[in-house]
């Protein structure tokens, strides 16, 4: 029984390391895949923030009235392959 438990978590691991993931952070949130942070939702500093939150993923940035519309936007763009690409990577 102890090698089942073991294959399911093993299953589970690599789901969710497969699939983007939202993490939240101090005033922000950010969308990671494998290690690798795709995009950012970010507010402004306590005292002074003004309700916007601001986006940004890959070389995409944008303003939204409320958090479920800025992690759609970057969902999005992160979607249509928004993301850059290095101009020095030897990975290519």
């Amino acid at each position: 029984m102890a090698t089942k438990s073991a294959k399911s978590q093993a299953g589970k691991r690599t789901a969710r390391n497969s699939r983007p993931f939202w993490e939240r952070g101090y005033f922000s949130h950010s969308y990671w895949k494998r290690g690798k942070k795709l995009g950012t939702v970010k507010l402004g500093p306590k005292g002074e923030w003004d309700g916007v939150y601001r986006w940004e993923a890959g070389h995409h940035i944008g303003e939204a009235n409320n958090l479920a519309t800025a992690k759609r936007a970057v969902e999005q763009a992160v979607d249509f392959g928004a993301s850059q690409m290095g101009l020095f990577d030897t990975n290519a």
